[in-house]
């Protein structure tokens, strides 16, 4: 499912426009982002957590010519499920 799709289908959902379904999804987004880049966690309960993780730096290595490169350390964006979605899976 893409993002069209799923407004289409919150939309049909909720008896809201997909215009104003897809500003609250905008929103939502954004504001997961923000909170995100600034180092807090966002919990939505039952659905899952969004946290920023820290990946160190490492020695990688060229799979064309074999060559040893320096990948430096970075940010990252992390998604961990909540039992709930866990175990709708499952």
């Amino acid at each position: 499912m893409n993002k069209a799709e799923l407004i289409e289908r919150v939309s049909k959902d909720t008896n809201l426009t997909k215009t104003q379904v897809e500003n609250t999804l905008n929103c939502i987004t954004e504001w997961i982002k923000k909170s995100v880049k600034k180092n807090e966690e966002v919990k939505l309960v039952g659905f899952g957590t969004f946290t920023r993780s820290q990946r160190k730096a490492r020695t990688g290595r060229n799979p064309q010519t074999g060559a040893e490169i320096r990948i430096p350390a970075t940010n990252v964006p992390k998604f961990k499920p909540g039992k709930e979605f866990k175990d709708l899976i499952n």
